[in-house]
């Protein structure tokens, strides 16, 4: 599995020649410039993970792409006469051969006074899973975890806990545009995490590694 990081949650996933992007919101742009791209998959509707100007420029580069996503994302795609199939926790679909499984419900809890969103989080080809805004935990084993490290609704500590519940063979920061400098703010995942034998790996933006 090759995966580049795009910016903040944004990734291209290459599996067995399928191509995958996944949440491609306001804050990466370098989606709009791919080509040949076979899936796109939206965790939930907040603009850093679903941004409908950067998803019409990825369709019109890519007219055969297959949109996968929750039925509230759906239903907003709809009124711009977007198609898309919807998986959500508990549904999987099986694209050119790689398996695709919705896993959870629910955008984590930001505020009493703030309603909670619906999100799915999605496990690729049983290798990767991306939570989404979740702390979701798969009933099954996760090799690599893409795991958010900040936002306004979740602490570094509860972050690395989740990777530490979830216990992947790797693990790698997402949710991450926010921070001002994330370089130094990766310094302390490790710290925890390598110590029970799951390996910390930032990946640099546009820069492609395997797995």
């Amino acid at each position: 599995m090759k995966i580049t990081k795009l910016g903040h949650s944004c990734l291209l996933i290459e599996e067995d020649r399928v191509r995958i992007v996944i949440d491609p919101g306001v804050w990466s742009t370098q989606q709009n410039d791919l080509h040949d791209i076979d899936i796109t998959l939206i965790t939930h509707e907040h603009a850093d993970h679903f941004d409908i100007g950067s998803l019409k420029t990825m369709i019109a580069n890519n007219p055969e792409v297959q949109i996968i996503t929750n039925t509230s994302v759906s239903d907003k795609l709809s009124t711009e006469n977007i198609p898309s199939t919807v998986i959500e926790a508990d549904q999987n679909i099986n694209i050119k051969g790689i398996l695709i499984e919705g896993i959870g419900t629910e955008h984590a809890f930001l505020h009493t006074s703030i309603p909670c969103i619906q999100n799915t989080g999605y496990f690729i080809a049983n290798r990767l899973f991306c939570p989404g805004d979740s702390f979701t935990v798969p009933q099954k084993p996760v090799e690599i975890l893409a795991f958010p490290v900040a936002g306004p609704w979740t602490r570094l500590q509860e972050s690395i806990d989740y990777a530490v519940t979830i216990k992947p063979k790797i693990c790698f920061p997402i949710h991450d545009g926010i921070i001002k400098t994330p370089g130094s703010y990766h310094l302390i995942p490790p710290l925890v995490l390598e110590k029970i034998g799951i390996k910390f790996q930032i990946l640099e933006i546009d820069k492609e590694y395997e797995f």
